[in-house]
């Protein structure tokens, strides 16, 4: 642990160059887990991605060997979510996205309308619809709050970048004048929510990513300890370029066994 802190007693970890690469575990990620379980620590795994479910994601990472209980999961959907009741609870809003969004919306007592809604929410999706947008614009321009899941501009695939939640918050940005409130991170909101889930505290809470500009900047911004690997987006040779410092630079999960 850093000079200081407490010894951890909760753990937060990103899941996408983390534990997994591309539907497959990393080295020592599935170590990683048993040790949580073993140990008794709170925890949760991270991910931005507010397309899936917690328990469509615990099914993705049990097919790559790793296991996740689905209560163990907090996405950016959840994360929205739980803002949303806490600003507006049981309001409305016209909501772009997939089930993960939904059914996180609908679980936190919201009607998804598109008729004067309180907040127009954008999240992840696979097929966005020129008609929901324009929908999304009016609904924006005539008074909706304007929510967004992340504030990610590309999404990776087997075939290259993908156009994400952020690329399109710009074009509905740039027809209306109006920013989004960006939840999830690199908002350290997410963090909090997060830690909310499992009862944690800053002070003996370690935040694990693979990168300095979301997972790094949050952590430190939430008050945690922060582990950056080297098995995601950040290289060694680019974490001086920072004007701000992990806790720890480690190579990959597998390092992180033996501080549990």
């Amino acid at each position: 642990m850093s000079a200081g802190r407490q010894p951890a007693e909760c753990w937060l970890t990103d899941m996408d160059g983390v534990l997994v690469h591309e539907g497959s575990a990393l080295p020592g990620a599935a170590e990683f887990l048993a040790r949580l379980v073993e140990r008794r620590r709170r925890f949760l795994v991270l991910t931005n991605n507010s397309i899936f479910t917690p328990r469509d994601l615990a099914a993705r990472l049990s097919r790559a060997g790793l296991e996740v209980p689905e209560e163990a999961i907090w996405t950016s959907a959840l994360a929205t979510a739980d803002f949303l009741s806490t600003q507006l609870p049981g309001g409305s809003a016209y909501v772009i996205g997939e089930a993960g969004l939904t059914t996180a919306m609908h679980e936190a007592g919201y009607t998804l309308t598109d008729v004067d809604p309180d907040y127009v929410v954008l999240g992840e999706t696979r097929t966005y619809s020129f008609e929901a947008i324009t929908r999304a614009v009016r609904l924006v321009g005539a008074g909706a709050r304007f929510i967004a899941t992340n504030p990610d501009v590309t999404g990776p695939s087997a075939e290259g970048p993908l156009p994400a939640t952020g690329a399109v918050a710009a074009m509905i940005t740039k027809a209306t004048g109006a920013e989004p409130y960006f939840v999830g991170k690199p908002n350290p909101m997410m963090f909090r929510s997060a830690m909310n889930r499992i009862e944690a505290h800053s002070e003996s809470t370690v935040m694990i990513g693979d990168r300095m500009d979301t997972d790094v900047v949050a952590g430190i911004e939430a008050g945690l300890d922060t582990i950056l690997v080297l098995t995601g987006s950040t290289r060694a040779t680019e974490v001086s370029r920072f004007p701000f410092r992990p806790g720890r630079v480690l190579d990959s999960i597998a390092d992180v066994v033996d501080l549990i």
